[in-house]
């Protein structure tokens, strides 16, 4: 079975085609990136998502040397993610289906995270911490759903990270914010003490970011000190979060993912905290951990062999899509 997979429940339009073996035919991805000092707006990230997924899809089937005629199975993203760029991805996948005569399946955004994790990183029951610019959740499978263990309360913490840039000046059009932050920590050398806030097993971002920007405009310490002083205070609360679910469900697998899961000092401490616990660990490649179409369709295949198919008339999208509401049917 060959899939292709529609993503654009964000900043980022993926298309991708995978094969039932695993074997990842195309990676396409376009990303939508908004005025400088601004966030993402969605009506003109739909916008761009709109006039560049022909480009797309066209790129996708070149690379993989498919023709659309290959293709079994249309996946696509039915949430969570802005309304407006979901509705994308899904009127791009119904005009497929229907032009194409193929079967449709709708998927869940974050399941797609971990079961591309699964896939490449050979991990069979990981506890997963996905973090990116639009969700934070430590998500592990339990009882035939995948479990939301802790989450964010406010913002995610790629948008903490975002902004926080944005209010600093930082700016690089070859970069993600958050890599650019990551450079700045390696040039700091004081750890300047902001609060840490943990509730239960959730976790809080909005008040650090008002008070490192305090700080920033206060100009009592370096940019490279904040920047280093919020990377550890922020990844630590993840950290803890993360070997609180991993003891709790026993498990010996940690996994991260999403476009936050790139930076370098955050797998590190995952790592020291998974090896302490004889755990395994792993981190993707940027191509896949950040969104991509890729994920899409290869849940997309995992549903459909487990006999789940998407009418037409049930491919609205849901922009509050949970992890739990997804009988997992497709893992034992």
């Amino acid at each position: 079975m060959i899939s292709l997979g529609i993503e654009c429940s964000a900043d980022k339009l993926g298309i991708g085609i995978i094969t039932s073996e695993g074997k990842v035919l195309s990676n396409v991805r376009k990303t939508y990136k908004p005025p400088y000092g601004s966030g993402i707006h969605p009506r003109e990230a739909s916008e761009f998502h709109a006039a560049n997924m022909a480009e797309a899809i066209n790129e996708a089937f070149k690379e993989s040397s498919m023709n659309p005629d290959d293709i079994d199975l249309i996946s696509f993203t039915k949430g969570p993610g802005l309304g407006p760029c979901l509705r994308i991805g899904a009127v791009t996948a119904r005009t497929l289906s229907l032009s194409l005569n193929k079967p449709l399946v709708a998927v869940n955004h974050p399941i797609a995270h971990v079961e591309i994790g699964r896939l490449v990183g050979k991990l069979d029951d990981p506890v997963v911490l996905y973090v990116s610019g639009g969700n934070t959740q430590v998500i592990a499978h339990s009882e035939g759903r995948y479990r939301v263990f802790g989450e964010t309360l406010d913002i995610p913490v790629g948008n903490c990270l975002d902004v926080f840039g944005r209010n600093a000046g930082l700016s690089d059009k070859k970069l993600p914010m958050g890599r650019v932050i990551e450079l700045e920590a390696l040039k700091g050398k004081n750890y300047i003490s902001i609060p840490y806030v943990i509730k239960g097993m959730d976790v809080s971002f909005s008040g650090i970011l008002t008070h490192v920007t305090k700080l920033l405009e206060n100009q009592r310490y370096s940019l490279q000190d904040l920047s280093y002083s919020l990377q550890e205070t922020i990844f630590a609360m993840l950290v803890e979060v993360t070997e609180r679910a991993l003891a709790h469900t026993k498990k010996s697998e940690v996994l991260v993912t999403g476009g936050v899961a790139s930076n370098n000092r955050l797998k590190q401490m995952l790592e020291e905290m998974a090896k302490s616990h004889s755990a395994t660990f792993r981190g993707l490649d940027a191509a896949l951990a950040l969104d991509n179409g890729v994920m899409i369709a290869w849940l997309g295949i995992l549903m459909k062999n487990a006999g789940i198919e998407t009418k037409i008339e049930d491919t609205r999208i849901n922009q509050h899509f949970r992890p739990e509401d997804v009988e997992v049917t497709w893992r034992l």
